[in-house]
C-alpha cells in the first residue's frame, strides 16, 4: 500500500514539476530547444529538438529506479515509477492526443479531454516565448473545461 502511495504522490507531483519546468526552463533558457515545437515554419522532420525533452525527463526516472533495485525495492523505485507514469500519461495526452502525431485517440466526447486540447491550443497561440497560458497537462483551467462542456452540449443539440 505505501508502495502505491509513493508512486501515486510521485505521479501528481510530477504535474506541478512539468508546470514549473514548462514555464521556467522550457520558455526560460532552454527555449532553444522548445522553440520548434511552437514555430512550425521550419519543420522538416517528424522528430522536433523539443523530443530531446523526453530523454532529459526520463533521467531522473531512470536513476530512481537503479538506485531503488539496489538491495530489493526501496521508495527510490516507486519515486521513479510515479515519473515514469507520468512520462506515458504526457506522452499519450500531448503526442498522441493533442499533436496527434499518430493516427489513434483522435475523437472524444469527454469534456475534460476537449479541455486539454483547448488548453493546449490556447498555451501554443502565442508563439513567443513569453506570455504564455496554461503550462501544465493533466490539471486544466475551467474556463477551458466549461468551454468544452458548453461545445459537447451544442454538439449533441442540447442548445446552451
Amino acid at each position: 500500500m505505501i508502495s502505491f502511495l509513493i508512486t501515486l504522490c510521485a505521479f501528481v507531483s510530477m504535474e506541478f514539476m512539468a508546470w514549473f519546468t514548462h514555464k521556467f526552463v522550457m520558455h526560460g533558457f532552454l527555449w532553444i530547444i522548445h522553440v520548434d515545437h511552437h514555430d512550425k515554419r521550419n519543420e522538416n522532420s517528424w522528430f522536433e529538438r523539443n523530443d530531446l525533452f523526453f530523454f532529459i525527463f526520463a533521467f531522473p526516472s531512470i536513476i530512481l529506479f537503479l538506485i531503488g533495485v539496489d538491495g530489493g525495492l526501496s521508495y527510490h523505485f516507486f519515486i521513479g515509477l510515479g515519473i515514469l507514469l507520468y512520462g506515458i500519461a504526457y506522452f499519450t495526452v500531448h503526442d498522441i492526443f493533442i499533436h496527434r502525431r499518430f493516427k489513434v485517440l483522435r475523437n472524444t466526447k469527454s469534456a475534460y479531454f476537449l479541455a486539454l486540447r483547448k488548453a493546449h491550443k490556447a498555451h501554443h497561440k502565442k508563439l513567443g516565448r513569453h506570455d504564455g497560458e496554461c503550462f501544465g497537462m493533466l490539471i486544466v483551467p475551467w474556463k477551458y473545461y466549461r468551454e468544452a462542456r458548453h461545445t459537447l452540449r451544442q454538439k449533441n443539440g442540447h442548445g446552451a
